[in-house]
């Protein structure tokens, strides 16, 4: 849902204005002049501001740039080539001479905010380019992630919110994004979000935004992350990391597609379609108090597992080698390929990072290679003793691999080569310690 200023000192035109708007779905607000529009509203909160190119005091181009990058519709009554073209040099999105069409306002509007979220949908693909994904799409031709495949296909039309549940390292954020890219707000904004990665003191800035003066600090305004993704998709990963007191306000925006910043009395009206991931068990996190059941229930309208790596047969040789071609390719490099024992290797290995830890290991082993074959000992994955093997055969849960892995390891490696061999990060390796009571080598277990 768009929000729109009108700044127009003739209070005839103002309010013929908004009644259009309204009649067409828009949320209106008006101002009578450039200070007006200062003092009463925070400029970040529309997606377009219609403004009086001549108005009592200072002149409504100053909006222009005030009001950057919220697109400008100015509105002369002169209709003179050479006002419309200076407002046009100075960045207004377009103009149009009073008295005008109401047809035409309404269609140079629908141009303007179409064009605004091409180029903010423009702008979230360059920054996902620059990422390093784990893999270019999702592949695999097992039946579990077919199942997977048929049901994005699925619910990527609908509105509907998905909760996303896999061990750590299984692609939730591939499947977030080919939601999304399959969905009516495609050229919308995709917005992700790793719940874990901010510190809890600025979870609900970061997500909500702020009013100028709402803290000790906060010099200026912010638009939060989540109505950066209004009309488009907020993916919030790691999701049960979230503080309770942050979950209960999230809910509102799922219910009622209403936020407020903070510091502010002002509710924002959102269109955002929410998908949200997580690898740990919220039906055990809400029994225990950790998670709101409400909350989890609206999450929760569809559900999608994904398969461990370990779970998916022959996929992983089929990831393998797409990872492998990849990584050459991206080191300009002629292809590689795996030797008979690296193929027996990264068959009998667990792999409790997933797709994430084996595509760290195949480029290391790209990098480091220099033959055109990659070995087993290139991709420095561990090699279990028959005794080893027996018990990995033996379907231990996640939890528990992990923690017999973790403790034959840690006295050999550091905590950064640990949690690089997992697939996980550091941080996330520390949590894990902490939630199942694995002391690091010289600490005492608490409790």
């Amino acid at each position: 849902m768009s929000n729109i200023l009108i700044v127009e000192d003739e209070q005839v035109i103002r309010d013929a204005v908004s009644k259009l708007l309204k009649r067409n779905g828009y949320e209106v607000a008006t101002a009578d002049s450039v200070e007006a529009a200062m003092e009463n509203h925070e400029l970040s909160d529309f997606q377009l501001l219609i403004v009086d190119i001549r108005l009592p005091g200072k002149p409504g181009t100053d909006l222009i740039s005030l009001a950057s990058p919220v697109p400008v519709l100015i509105m002369t009554s002169y209709a003179s080539v050479s006002s419309a073209v200076e407002a046009m040099k100075q960045g207004a999105a377009d103009y149009i001479a009073k008295p005008f069409d109401h047809e035409e306002l309404l269609v140079l509007i629908e141009q303007i905010l179409r064009q605004k979220r091409k180029e903010r949908a423009h702008q979230a693909l360059q920054q996902d380019v620059a990422e390093n994904w784990p893999t270019d799409g999702m592949i695999g031709k097992s039946p579990p992630m077919q199942a997977v495949f048929q049901n994005i296909q699925k619910v990527a039309p609908t509105t509907a919110s998905v909760l996303i549940l896999g061990e750590s390292g299984t692609g939730k954020e591939l499947v977030a994004r080919a939601i999304h890219a399959h969905s009516p707000r495609r050229e919308a904004p995709f917005v992700a979000v790793n719940c874990a990665a901010i510190p809890e003191n600025l979870v609900e800035s970061e997500l909500f935004g702020h009013v100028k003066g709402a803290y000790t600090g906060a010099d200026q305004a912010r638009t939060g992350l989540i109505q950066s993704a209004d009309g488009g998709t907020l993916f919030l990963d790691e999701i049960a990391e979230l503080p309770l007191s942050i979950q209960a306000r999230l809910l509102r925006v799922l219910q009622d597609g209403e936020l407020r910043r903070v510091g502010s009395e002002k509710t924002l009206h959102l269109d955002v379609r929410i998908l949200a991931a997580t690898n740990r068990n919220l039906q055990q996190m809400v029994d225990q108090g950790d998670f709101r059941n409400d909350l989890f229930f609206r999450l929760q309208v569809v559900e999608l597992k994904l398969p461990a790596l370990r779970e998916r047969g022959d996929d992983l040789q089929l990831l393998a080698d797409h990872l492998l071609h990849k990584t050459c390719k991206r080191l300009n490099r002629s292809d590689m390929q795996f030797s008979a024992e690296a193929r027996e290797s990264l068959r009998a290995y667990h792999w409790p990072g997933n797709v994430r830890e084996l595509e760290n290991a195949i480029e290391r082993a790209a990098i480091l290679s220099d033959s055109e074959q990659v070995t087993t000992a290139a991709l420095g994955i561990p090699q279990p003793n028959a005794a080893q093997a027996e018990t990995t055969n033996d379907h231990l849960s996640l939890e528990d691999y992990f923690r017999k892995f973790v403790l034959e390891h840690q006295d050999h490696v550091t905590e950064t080569e640990l949690a690089r061999q997992l697939g996980i990060s550091r941080k996330t390796l520390w949590q894990k310690r902490q939630r199942l009571g694995i002391p690091r080598p010289g600490q005492q277990e608490s409790g």
